[in-house]
């Protein structure tokens, strides 16, 4: 009885992380003015919650509250350290279609924060595609509870439906969300951020992240596809791809406090659970200035 109360209770949270992703994805992202102060190059900071820092505090003051966007979200740091004038969008729970409509009244589509004089574009994108991050975990938790015992129930019962997805709808919906921005800002450096490990290559922490011990590899595989979609409508559109996952291997949900750079469902540090922390931020905005280097 003890382990189905658990259960229950991780079902309960996942589905609140999900109406948290959800939630925001009827939402639009208010631009974050540009520091007046700020003499560098114009910049505009697109995407979803991974973009937005959901979660790490303090929030930007006057934003969409439910947009949850951090004042130490990576594209903050990029700007407060290179001293570009940012125009941040960025939005927990967006999609690709968010670019194109307003996720609130009232508020204006992503892609209209890009101007001709845009000079440098950054994105996180794609992982609220057809529910793919929240979705997956929800149903993976949901497999764990209804086959107690399982390795593998996530994969065994639903196999390639919760990947297919991935290259069939969100690597198009990605290509055209990318060429758009280059139409729009055709003078921009256009940044394109993978996302960072979840979870290990194996064996998982349960109860912090409650999935089956065989789907903590399920979840990776996904995750790693998503990359791959990212990665290529990058080099199909000319953008620049930045490759989180071996500087951020062996700093997954899992770790330890101050080792880990994305925060797990249970005994999180911070309100927005399996999202990246302050430290994943800073580790984002660290690769963005490499790659803005290059």
């Amino acid at each position: 009885m003890r382990l189905k109360a658990g259960v229950r209770r991780f079902v309960a949270t996942a589905a609140a992380l999900a109406a948290v992703t959800g939630v925001a994805s009827g939402a639009t992202a208010s631009a974050s003015a540009p520091a007046d102060h700020a003499p560098g190059l114009e910049y505009v900071n697109l995407g979803d919650s991974f973009s937005a820092g959901s979660g790490v505090f303090p929030i930007v003051p006057d934003q969409e509250p439910k947009c949850w966007q951090s004042q130490r979200d990576f594209s903050h740091v990029v700007a407060a350290q290179l001293g570009y004038r940012l125009t941040d969008v960025s939005c927990g729970g967006a999609t690709t279609e968010d670019f194109y409509g307003a996720q609130h009244d009232g508020m204006r589509p992503q892609l209209e924060a890009l101007t001709p004089t845009t000079e440098l574009v950054s994105l996180m994108i794609g992982g609220n595609n057809n529910g793919t991050f929240a979705g997956a975990m929800a149903t993976c938790i949901r497999a764990m509870a209804t086959h107690p015992g399982a390795f593998e129930p996530c994969r065994a019962q639903y196999g390639t439906s919760l990947t297919d997805p991935i290259v069939d709808k969100t690597y198009p919906a990605l290509v055209t969300a990318l060429r758009d921005i280059h139409a729009k800002s055709p003078r921009a450096h256009v940044v394109i951020v993978g996302y960072p490990w979840v979870l290990p290559a194996s064996g998982g922490c349960f109860p912090q992240m409650p999935v089956a011990e065989g789907d903590v590899r399920y979840l990776r595989d996904m995750q790693a596809m998503l990359n791959d979609a990212v990665e290529r409508a990058a080099a199909e559109t000319g953008s620049t791809f930045v490759d989180m996952s071996q500087v951020s291997d062996g700093h997954d949900a899992c770790k330890p406090v101050g080792q880990r750079w994305v925060e797990p469902m249970l005994n999180t540090t911070q309100p927005i659970p399996v999202h990246p922390n302050a430290d994943g931020e800073r580790a984002l905005a660290d690769r963005v200035i490499a790659a803005i280097g290059r």
